[in-house]
C-alpha cells in the first residue's frame, strides 16, 4: 500500500500548518516542511514546537530565503525531499503542497488511487511548442542568465537581459536535455525522486543551468522526470485542481464550493481562501474518513471557462464572479463616488483628497487613461480593470497602504457597485445628483458617440427625452438596489443638507465635510 510523504512549501499561517500537517499525517502518512527563511522566527519556532513530538513529521535542515520565480523555490524544494527521502524510508510517493492547499479526497481513496497504477504525475510538455506560457518571456526564461527578481527589481531584471542581448551572451541548453514545462505541484514516486538525486550530483552542468533560469520551478521536475522515466510512466497532469486566470492569477475558492471541489478527479485543491473557515473544516474532517465513494463529474474546468468566457454571475454556487480572485478584506473600507456627470464628480474627489488625505481614483472602470499606478498589466485596458475588479482594487489598497479608498463611477455601473457591496469589505455609496440642461445632455451624446457634430437639431430633439429618462432610471435603479451607507449630495441642496451626506459618507468631522460641500463652483459646467 502506498505512503505519501508530503513536500510542504509554506511561509505563513503557522496555525493553519500545524493543522495540516496533524490532518495529513493522522492517517498514516508522513510530512517534511519547509518554512521560508523570509518568514517570522517566533512562528516558525511555534510550528517547530507544536510538531515535536510527531514522528511522522521532518523538516528541511536548511531553509531558504524564497521568492517568486527564483531558482530559491527549487532549492528549497530539493531541501525537504533530501530530509524526507532519510526520514521516511518506507514513503513510496512524495507530493508537492502549499500552505493554500487542501485535500478533497479521503486518504483511503488516495491510496488506492497512487495504487492504481505504477506511474509519475506531473504535468509536462515541449517547453518550446507548446502554448503553456500565455503572457511574459518565454525562450528567454532559458537563453539568458538571469540573477535578479523581476518583481523586486523590475528595471534592472529587463536592462540585464538587454545587456546580454546586445553583448550576445546568449548561452546553449544543454545538448541532450529537452526542456518541458508546467504545473509545480507534483507527485513522484520514491525511485523516481532517488534517480533525480542521483542525477543532480553527476551532472552539475544541469543544475548550473537551472540556478540561473527564469521561474525553473515551472521546469526544473518536468524536464528531469521526462529525462530520466520512460513516458509510459509518466502522467503528464497533476493531481491537485488549480485554475488560472488568462492573466495568470490564481482563483481562490470559498465555502460554496465544497461540492464543486469534491466532484473534481484530484486529490487536493488550491488557492482556498483564508475566509472558508466552514469548507477547511470540513475538508479538514475528511482525509481521516472510510468508506466514502467520491463520484467524479470533473466539471469545474469547464463551468470556470463558461462563466468567465461570458461575464456571467456564477449562480450555480452563488452570486460571485468567478474572477473576483480575492477579498478587498474585511479592515478595509471603499468610498464610491458616482455621478454621470463626471467632472462633478472629479471636482468633488479632489476636494476629497485636499480635504482629507485619502487617496482616490477617478473613474478607473469608464475611462482608458485614468492614471493608475503599475499594477502588473491589469492596469493597462478597461476589459481588464473590470474582469479583475477585486483583485484590481486590493492592488490599490496595497499601493497606496490605505484601509480606506475612494473611487469614481458611473451611474450605469450598478453591476460593479452590486459587486463591491458583496464583498466583506464596507462599502459606502455617494451619488451626485446634477441638474441636466439640454446643452449638457447634447454634449453628452456626442460623447458617447450617439450623435455628432452634424447631427441635425431635429434629432438631437427626439435623443433628448430618452438620455433623461436613462439617467434618471440608472438613478432611481441604484436607489432601488438598497445599498447599505447610500448618501446622496445633491445640486439644489443646500450646503447643511450636503454636509450630513458628506460626513456621514466620508466618516470625518462635520466642520471638514462642510469645508467640502462649500466648495466653490462645485457643480459647475
Amino acid at each position: 500500500m502506498s505512503k505519501i510523504a508530503f513536500i510542504l512549501l509554506c511561509h505563513k499561517d503557522p496555525g493553519g500548518v500545524i493543522a495540516q500537517a496533524e490532518r495529513l499525517t493522522a492517517a498514516g502518512d508522513c510530512m517534511a516542511i519547509h518554512f521560508d527563511a523570509r518568514a517570522s522566527r517566533q512562528d516558525y519556532a511555534s510550528i517547530r514546537a507544536a510538531l515535536k513530538g510527531n514522528p511522522s513529521i521532518t523538516f528541511a535542515r536548511q531553509r531558504v530565503r524564497c521568492g517568486w520565480g527564483e531558482w530559491s523555490l527549487v532549492q528549497a524544494t530539493l531541501n525537504t525531499i533530501e530530509a524526507a527521502i532519510e526520514a521516511f524510508p518506507d514513503a513510496s510517493h512524495f507530493y508537492m503542497l502549499s500552505g493554500d492547499c487542501m485535500v478533497i479526497k479521503s486518504a483511503e481513496y488516495a491510496h488506492d488511487f497512487l495504487d492504481g497504477a505504477d506511474v509519475d504525475y506531473i504535468e509536462s510538455v515541449d517547453f518550446f511548442t507548446s502554448d503553456w506560457i500565455k503572457t511574459g518571456l518565454k525562450e528567454d526564461r532559458l537563453t539568458y542568465r538571469h540573477y535578479l527578481n523581476e518583481r523586486k527589481h523590475k528595471r534592472l531584471f529587463y536592462w540585464a537581459l538587454r545587456a546580454q542581448r546586445w553583448l550576445g551572451l546568449k548561452r546553449r541548453i544543454p545538448d541532450d536535455i529537452q526542456v518541458q514545462i508546467g504545473s509545480q505541484w507534483w507527485c513522484l514516486r520514491r525511485n523516481t525522486i532517488e534517480e533525480i538525486l542521483t542525477f543532480l550530483r553527476d551532472r552539475p552542468d544541469v543544475l548550473r543551468f537551472f540556478r540561473t533560469t527564469w521561474i525553473p520551478d515551472e521546469t526544473f521536475f518536468q524536464t528531469l522526470v521526462r529525462h530520466l522515466i520512460p513516458e509510459d510512466q509518466i502522467q503528464s497532469r497533476t493531481l491537485t485542481f488549480l485554475l488560472f486566470t488568462d492573466y495568470g492569477m490564481p482563483v481562490t475558492f470559498y465555502n460554496d464550493h465544497f461540492d464543486l471541489l469534491l466532484a473534481q478527479d484530484y486529490l487536493f485543491a488550491r488557492k482556498i481562501s483564508a475566509d472558508a473557515t466552514e469548507m477547511k473544516a470540513r475538508l479538514g474532517r475528511l482525509y481521516a474518513t472510510t468508506g466514502v465513494t467520491f463520484p467524479t463529474s470533473n466539471e469545474g474546468r469547464r463551468l470556470f471557462e463558461f462563466l468567465t468566457g461570458r461575464g456571467r454571475v456564477g449562480r450555480r454556487f452563488a452570486p460571485r464572479f468567478w474572477e473576483t480572485e480575492t477579498s478587498l478584506g474585511r479592515e478595509r473600507e471603499l468610498m464610491i463616488v458616482t455621478s454621470k456627470k463626471w467632472h462633478v464628480a472629479k471636482r468633488l474627489v479632489e476636494r476629497m483628497r485636499q480635504a482629507t488625505g485619502l487617496p482616490a481614483i477617478d473613474y478607473l472602470f469608464n475611462e482608458e487613461d485614468t492614471p493608475l499606478p503599475d499594477l502588473g498589466g491589469l492596469e493597462t485596458t478597461l476589459e481588464k480593470r473590470t474582469r479583475h475588479r477585486r483583485a484590481l482594487v486590493r492592488m490599490l489598497f496595497d499601493y497606496y497602504g490605505t484601509d480606506k479608498l475612494i473611487l469614481c463611477m458611473d451611474t450605469a455601473n450598478l453591476d460593479l457597485m452590486q459587486d463591491f457591496y458583496s464583498d466583506h469589505a464596507t462599502t459606502r455609496l455617494l451619488e451626485v445628483q446634477c441638474d441636466l440642461t439640454d446643452r449638457y445632455l447634447i454634449g453628452h451624446v456626442r460623447r458617447i458617440g450617439l450623435a455628432g457634430d452634424h447631427t441635425p437639431p431635429d434629432t438631437l430633439t427626439l435623443l433628448l427625452p430618452t438620455i433623461r429618462y436613462d439617467v434618471k432610471f440608472e438613478s432611481d435603479r441604484i436607489r432601488d438596489a438598497g445599498f447599505t451607507g447610500f448618501h446622496r449630495l445633491r445640486e439644489r441642496a443646500s450646503v447643511a443638507e450636503n454636509t450630513a451626506s458628506l460626513t456621514a459618507f466620508l466618516d470625518v468631522p462635520e466642520a471638514q465635510a462642510q469645508e467640502i460641500a462649500a466648495t466653490p463652483d462645485l457643480f459647475a459646467d
